[in-house]
């Protein structure tokens, strides 16, 4: 199977997020502020990313990628929180933390090879 590309799959990603986060806002109590959390988090990888895209310069780039993995890395910690509590035996849970985990690698190397060829 081919790559896909960096910014088709934050896409897909916070499409994921969004629907999930959907069915946790209609629980009443901590699902629906988790689910805020989840959300803001989840679909800031993308648009940070597609950001980076139209960046100024190496350090606007480097920048809003680096942001991209720190929403990363604030998602999996929502996520990993969810599993632990309200979603216990949900099945939604595991693909997005291996998504997410494969993210973080992928924004972390693309932050260190531009930093590195700065």
């Amino acid at each position: 199977m081919p790559p896909r590309d960096i910014l088709e799959r934050p896409f897909e990603f916070a499409v994921q997020v969004v629907n999930l986060c959907v069915e946790l806002g209609e629980r009443p109590g901590a699902a629906r502020r988790l689910s805020g959390q989840l959300l803001d988090a989840g679909t800031s990888i993308g648009a940070n990313v597609e950001e980076g895209q139209a960046g100024q310069s190496r350090a606007d780039f480097i920048s809003k990628y680096s942001i991209a993995l720190k929403e990363a890395r604030e998602t999996s910690y929502w996520l990993r929180l969810l599993k632990a509590t309200i979603l216990k035996d949900s099945q939604a849970i595991p693909p997005l933390l291996d998504e997410v985990e494969q993210l973080k690698r992928i924004l972390g190397a693309i932050v260190c090879r531009a930093k590195e060829n700065s």
